[in-house]
């Protein structure tokens, strides 16, 4: 057993290193810089600590859109922009622990020469011209490790860049930063045996979400723009949510799946999509249209042939109110947002209507079953090729299924269109455009406490494009006090409950999601753009 552990230990030093090697040197924090372990709130270090410019914060603070409209009129150079959030995502790997490698040399390299496109045709080189992009590990980048949190895989080396991020270089937009993940991409946090643990900016006893909770930590905290993550059962809603920025998980086969690694390749029961995190919902249209815009189905014929569609929202929009999947009851802040929500929409002339959950335990189930319909047998036999310790949030996976036959399995697919038929045929009876409801039973858990994720992964199975917006609100134990005489109604509903506290959350950020139909991507974000001028006025 010690030779198994001391190997593990050796191939995970190998990741270890490669991120130490590229971390920017001439942008470290001295120790004495650096905020105690005992300081949880950080999100505004980059401003209070004085150690960015005022040029070097104003250009961080911005967004995707924004960036484009200040080079694209020589206002900002690539190589200034790209230097700005190298430093400010070298500050953030110093107190989050975000990042699995900087690519700080390429990424410079690609700046100077958009530079000097730009210099000698006075053009952007396009619509992401010199954006910098953080993207999760698992998103292969051509010659660089791809382990996506297994130890095992610490010499897996990605022979081209994955198709999503093709495409997005091709729109002009730049790699800085690759970002972490859990081990088995499965945990609502951040955790692998590899780099570590990684932290939510706004209190660091919370987690950042997961799968993509490296994304969600960069993005917040200003060490990009705008980022890529992968999404199953909610790993881009969850890390959004938790940090209180923007996340998409649009209608799989959309964006391109090829060039990721993950256990269980073939699975084809439950869709995953990669999906964008932001600050803004303009930069989420902005990386969907600049993808689709190059017709990737050409290249990957997986996808279905769909353009991204200039669209409005209904004027007679509809917006269903989910307050509660009728399995776990969400907890006081998340009760509260939705209140205020469905007080301003109405306030705002947009027709509001009750949506009762259909069937959500049936297809939360339905969820967990495809998940664990190989009885999680390669994951297994990836975590048992190096002998790394199994994490406790992976142990949680394990018991969401059993096995299950082929046969079996057909039944469940069936199932699941005929749930997609009624859910999509309810929405049309009631003339509900979109649905407003928790993107999770609470803000962010505390680290290894996350397991509830019915709120999300129900809309994998329907594959329906939902959105996570930020309410503006935050936890306020005076507003959001403890509900001591609530009676649980089943053993989750009653395990989620017990693990809120006004005092531990205080100040962690609101967010809710809006679903949209099947394909209905654009729709959608032109009905979450009315829903956040309603419920963010005054």
């Amino acid at each position: 057993m010690a030779s198994v552990t001391a190997n593990w230990e050796t191939q995970a030093a190998k990741c270890r290193s490669i991120l130490e090697q590229s971390i920017p040197r001439s942008h470290l924090l001295s120790p004495d810089q650096i905020p105690p372990v005992s300081q949880k709130r950080v999100i505004d270090y980059p401003r209070e600590s004085g150690m960015l410019s005022e040029q070097e914060l104003l250009i961080t603070r911005s967004t995707a859109a924004d960036l484009v409209s200040q080079m694209s009129c020589g206002a900002w150079a690539a190589e200034e922009v790209m230097r700005a959030f190298l430093k400010r995502a070298t500050m953030g790997q110093q107190l989050l622990n975000f990042a699995t490698e900087f690519l700080e040399e390429s990424a410079l390299v690609k700046a100077r020469h958009l530079d000097e496109i730009f210099k000698k045709t006075g053009k952007i080189a396009g619509p992401l011209h010199s954006v910098p992009i953080s993207v999760k590990e698992h998103i292969g980048i051509k010659g660089r490790v791809c382990n996506a949190g297994f130890v095992s895989w610490c010499d897996n080396i990605s022979p081209d860049d994955a198709y999503v991020v093709q495409f997005l270089q091709e729109a002009g937009a730049i790699v800085h930063v690759r970002t972490n993940q859990p081990q088995s991409l499965m945990h609502v946090d951040a955790a692998n045996n590899i780099t570590g643990r990684t932290l939510n900016p706004w209190n660091r006893n919370l987690s950042p979400g997961g799968s993509s909770g490296g994304e969600s930590a960069s993005v917040s905290f200003g060490c990009s723009p705008l980022g890529v993550g992968t999404d199953m059962g909610g790993s881009v809603r969850m890390p959004a949510a938790f940090t209180g920025i923007y996340g998409l998980r649009p209608t799989a086969a959309r964006l391109p799946l090829a060039g990721l690694q993950a256990a269980g390749p073939g699975q084809q029961s439950i869709p995953a999509s990669v999906g964008p995190l932001a600050r803004s919902l303009e930069d989420l249209e902005l990386f969907m249209q600049s993808i689709l815009d190059q017709e990737p189905w050409q290249k990957d014929p997986s996808l279905t042939p769909v353009p991204w569609r200039s669209v409005d929202a209904p004027a007679n929009l509809t917006i269903g109110i989910m307050k509660d999947d009728g399995v776990v009851r969400p907890h006081p802040p998340i009760s509260r947002a939705l209140k205020v929500a469905e007080a301003k929409l109405r306030a705002a002339g947009v027709n509001v209507v009750e949506w009762e959950p259909f069937k959500h335990q049936e297809i939360y189930d339905l969820a967990n079953a495809f998940f664990a319909a190989d009885g999680f047998q390669h994951l297994k036999e990836v975590l048992e090729a190096s002998g790394e310790p199994v994490l406790p949030l992976t142990h949680a996976a394990f018991s969401w299924g059993e096995e299950m036959t082929i046969y079996m399995n057909w039944q469940l697919n069936y199932n699941r269109e005929v749930f997609r038929a009624q859910y999509h045929g309810l929405m049309k009876l009631l003339g509900v455009d979109c649905i407003l409801s928790p993107t999770y039973p609470g803000v962010a858990p505390e680290h290894e406490t996350g397991t509830y994720i019915g709120y999300t992964s129900v809309w994998n199975v329907l594959d329906h494009p939902v959105v996570v917006l930020p309410t503006g609100l935050h936890v306020d134990p005076s507003l959001d006090p403890e509900e001591v005489s609530y009676m649980p109604r089943n053993k989750l509903d009653a395990a989620e409950h017990k693990k809120y506290s006004a005092h531990t959350f205080k100040d962690a950020p609101v967010c809710l999601q809006l679903i949209g139909q099947r394909f209905g991507d654009e729709m959608l974000l032109a009905a979450a753009s009315h829903v956040e001028k309603a419920t963010r006025s005054p």
